[in-house]
């Protein structure tokens, strides 16, 4: 198993020591540097930033939004990422959700499966620079009837094929993932519920396109904390994790609270949820089980965390990307030696 390191979203308060995280990360030998976008920073600025001042780390993006650019888009700015970074560039796609999407974008949220699928068609035929026509339902290229002509990208990526890979929750796009993609971005992965959430999904899809899991990279984020107090380490995250369960999304298409349901946290997910919606922030916060939020992150000494990491890897986990907690520079390079010598302690580290 491999560990990977996520910045967030530029912008969120500790910008000035993300290069020195990502430097340590590069140093440290962790495999790939993840950077967000929402409605704030974008990715790719960010990745540019990275890659240019790292040396073998990769650089992936989790993820850049589909109703934020046009396909052909996408793949010119990962065969730039690609070429400018030596070979280090990793693309994560996801739809976002409807708030996003329409609110931001202005792009209706309609058939989110079909319209990734067609998304990464036309972005793996434009990255291996074929001549790019496509006729779908989402789009059609060149556009008929006018002077479009089919062009070919450009630019040469340094890697024949640059792994795609795509976020994904619902069992729906966990099996198309599994199907379309080459790695799987996960949230609030438990180890003990990952087979049931996730796997078993992602499984079939492979299998609907006669592959095995072999090479296919699971890849969930999870937040890391280290000392010797689990339920105050919990409560640093409880803000996080209450946002997404019940905040991100409306209350009738809220991804990562059925996620949470899933789980077995029907009763509590529908409290948390109603609290954020009604503006209790706090309330949804304290509603928050901390068996959900100890199940899905990493706390306590370097032992225990190693404990953790054999469960995940046990759980067909093949890239742990670690979100590291602190405020300070110090505190969060701490946290990334910490995941080291914990891999290194589950005899895991590669």
């Amino acid at each position: 198993m491999r560990l990977g390191i996520n910045l967030g979203y530029w912008g969120a308060g500790m910008d000035a020591d993300n290069l020195a995280v990502a430097q340590e990360a590069d140093r440290l030998g962790y495999s790939v540097c993840w950077a967000a976008e929402a409605y704030g920073s974008d990715a790719p600025t960010v990745l540019s930033w990275v890659a240019a001042q790292t040396e073998r780390i990769d650089v992936g993006s989790a993820i850049f939004q589909i109703p934020a650019r046009t396909p052909a888009m996408t793949a010119m700015t990962a065969a730039t990422l690609d070429s400018l970074s030596g070979g280090r560039f990793r693309l994560g796609l996801g739809v976002s959700g409807p708030q996003v999407s329409e609110g931001w974008y202005g792009v209706t949220f309609d058939k989110p499966l079909a319209r990734t699928r067609e998304y990464v068609e036309i972005v793996r035929k434009a990255m291996s620079r074929e001549r790019l026509s496509h006729e779908g339902e989402h789009w059609t290229l060149p556009l008929p009837g006018g002077p479009g002509k089919a062009l070919k990208l450009t630019v040469h990526p340094v890697r024949e094929r640059i792994p795609l890979y795509i976020a994904a929750i619902g069992p729906k796009n966990l099996e198309q993932t599994g199907e379309i993609a080459d790695g799987a971005l996960l949230i609030f992965p438990s180890a003990a519920h990952l087979e049931d959430t996730a796997l078993r999904h992602i499984r079939a899809g492979r299998e609907k396109a006669g592959k095995t899991m072999e090479g296919f990279d699971v890849c969930p984020t999870v937040p890391l904390a280290v000392g010797e107090d689990i339920d105050a380490l919990a409560d640093i995250f409880r803000p996080y994790t209450a946002l997404y369960v019940g905040g991100m999304g409306s209350r009738s298409q809220n991804f990562y609270n059925r996620l949470a349901q899933r789980m077995g946290y029907e009763k509590e997910a529908a409290e948390v949820q109603d609290k954020y919606l009604s503006g209790d922030k706090d309330g949804a916060a304290a509603a928050i089980p901390r068996e959900l939020i100890d199940s899905t992150t990493l706390l306590g000494s370097v032992e225990r965390i190693a404990d953790r990491m054999q469960a995940y890897a046990a759980a067909g986990v093949t890239t742990l990307t670690l979100a590291p907690a602190g405020f300070t520079l110090d505190e969060r390079v701490a946290a990334l030696r910490a995941g080291v010598e914990a891999l290194e302690r589950a005899g895991l580290a590669q």
